[in-house]
C-alpha cells in the first residue's frame, strides 16, 4: 500500500493549494470574459431599445404635427382679419417658410363668448416647429398669441402653393389679387387656392412632404 510520510504532507498540501488557486484564477477570468460579453450585449440591447423609444416619440410628434396642419388648412375659411393696427389682412397668408390662416370649427365646449373660427400660424423657430393661435380674430393692440412646440429637431419648413391651373407659387394671395370680391370676369383671371404642400425636414427621419387640400 502507497502512503506517504509526515515530512511530505506540507509538499502535498502546497501542491494542491497551487491546483486550487489556479483553478479559481482561471474561474476568474472566465467569468469576467463572460461578464464583459454579457455586459456589451445588455448595452446595446439597452441603446437599442433607447433609439426606438425615441423614434416612437417623434414618430408620434409628426403624426401629432401632420394632423394639425392637415386640419387647419382643410378647414380653411375665407374670412379676412384686422391685425393690431387695425389694417386688414387675407385671410390667408403664405410665404415659402411660414403660413397664417382663419379656419372653421374651433370647438367650444364651455360655451365662451367667442367665435367658432380661429386665426392660427405656423413658422418654424429654434429648430421647431410652432402653432399659434389667437384668442379672436381682429386683434387689439395687446393681443398676444399663444404658441405650442409641435415638432423639435425640424431643419427646415417649406410651403408651396397650388393653384386651379396647377402652377405652383412660393407665396399665397399672389401680387395683384384684389381684396374685394371677384366679378365673374376676375373668376376667369384670378388664380384660385386648390391645395398647399408642406415640406418638414427633420433630424433623422430626412424630408416629409404632404399635399394638403383646400375647401
Amino acid at each position: 500500500m502507497a502512503y506517504f510520510s509526515s515530512k511530505h504532507g506540507p509538499i502535498l498540501l502546497n501542491v494542491l493549494l497551487g491546483f486550487t488557486l489556479i483553478e479559481l484564477l482561471v474561474a476568474l477570468a472566465i467569468f469576467a470574459v463572460i461578464a464583459v460579453m454579457a455586459y456589451g450585449g445588455l448595452n446595446t440591447v439597452i441603446q437599442v431599445h433607447s433609439h426606438l423609444e425615441q423614434q416612437e416619440i417623434q414618430l408620434a410628434q409628426l403624426q401629432i404635427a401632420f394632423t394639425w396642419l392637415e386640419r387647419d388648412i382643410e378647414q380653411m375659411v375665407d374670412r379676412p382679419i384686422r391685425d393690431e393696427y387695425g389694417d386688414k389682412q387675407p385671410a390667408i397668408q403664405g410665404t415659402f417658410h411660414q403660413l397664417e390662416l382663419t379656419r372653421a370649427g374651433w370647438r367650444n365646449p364651455a360655451q365662451q363668448p367667442r367665435s367658432t373660427l380661429q386665426r392660427v400660424a405656423y413658422h418654424l423657430e429654434d429648430n421647431s416647429l410652432w402653432r399659434s393661435y389667437w384668442q379672436m380674430l381682429d386683434r387689439a393692440q395687446d393681443s398676444r398669441p399663444l404658441a405650442i412646440d409641435l415638432l423639435s429637431n425640424v431643419t427646415e419648413l417649406n410651403l408651396r402653393y397650388l393653384d386651379n391651373h396647377l402652377q405652383w407659387h412660393e407665396q399665397w394671395p399672389l401680387s395683384g389679387i384684389l381684396e374685394r370680391p371677384p366679378t365673374d370676369t376676375q373668376n376667369q383671371i384670378q388664380p384660385t387656392l386648390k391645395a398647399i404642400e408642406v415640406t418638414l425636414t427633420v433630424v433623422g427621419w430626412g424630408q416629409l412632404t404632404r399635399l394638403l387640400r383646400v375647401p
